[in-house]
């Protein structure tokens, strides 16, 4: 006999993703000379961090992972903690139950779905805007509105939505003429959306959006993925 790599048995494809989620833990954490089917109940977040980032970067098929930024926001999410600074999360561990089991809070979904979400679109849809690092994708919403609440109209980026899974939104300023500032986020596309007219082309449709933030002219930053009308 010899041991093989992780399989699960799935009865039908909406059981895809809890596989999906199974695997990677059993690949990720299990130890090496284990009992067959025992895994780590909880582990270090920093060791979650280094998984999600090889699985986005092998399933996306990109060489640009993720950032420092990018797991603090991630670690917010899934601890459902936006107190505690960067360094807290790093001596913290994650369960199972936290990943793949509980619905986050307000939302219909589990972490790993939303995850498993965002690295479905990228794939399919957004691999060269990401490679190109025009795309900030995991930033929350509120702190959107305090990066680009002091920037001049029409500033924008690019975000992973929190409310659905698989979607991408633009969020921009909309300064009024006393000054005051609004920070907009247009409804999500997803990949189905995507494929009909790719973002570039959106982007460059909408007249409101003029710089990718912090200050590079929108033609400049994605000229190079608009199509040839």
């Amino acid at each position: 006999q010899v041991l093989s790599l992780p399989i699960v048995v799935i009865v039908h494809g909406n059981q895809d993703n809890n596989a999906k989620a199974t695997v990677l833990w059993d690949n990720a954490f299990s130890e090496i000379d284990r009992v067959p089917f025992v895994v780590a109940e909880r582990v270090p977040w920093d060791k979650m961090c280094d998984t999600l980032n090889l699985k986005f970067m092998a399933e996306v098929q990109t060489t640009k992972g993720l950032l420092k930024e990018h797991y603090f926001f991630l670690a917010q999410k899934i601890f459902n903690d936006y107190g505690a600074s960067l360094e807290d999360f790093q001596s913290r561990s994650v369960s199972w139950a936290q990943f793949n089991k509980e619905i986050l809070p307000g939302r219909g979904f589990t972490f790993w779905q939303w995850f498993d979400g965002v690295l479905d679109l990228t794939k399919r849809c957004l691999k060269s805007y990401w490679s190109d690092r025009l795309i900030i994708g995991f930033i929350s919403k509120q702190y959107v509105c305090k990066l680009l609440s002091t920037e001049p109209d029409g500033t924008f980026l690019l975000r992973f939505s929190d409310s659905e899974i698989g979607g991408v939104t633009i969020a921009h300023v909309i300064r009024g003429k006393d000054g005051s500032s609004q920070v907009e986020n247009i409804q999500p596309f997803s990949a189905k959306d995507l494929s009909i007219r790719s973002l570039g082309d959106r982007i460059r449709d909408l007249e409101q959006l003029r710089n990718l933030y912090p200050s590079t002219p929108k033609d400049q930053a994605f000229g190079s993925h608009y199509n040839s009308e």
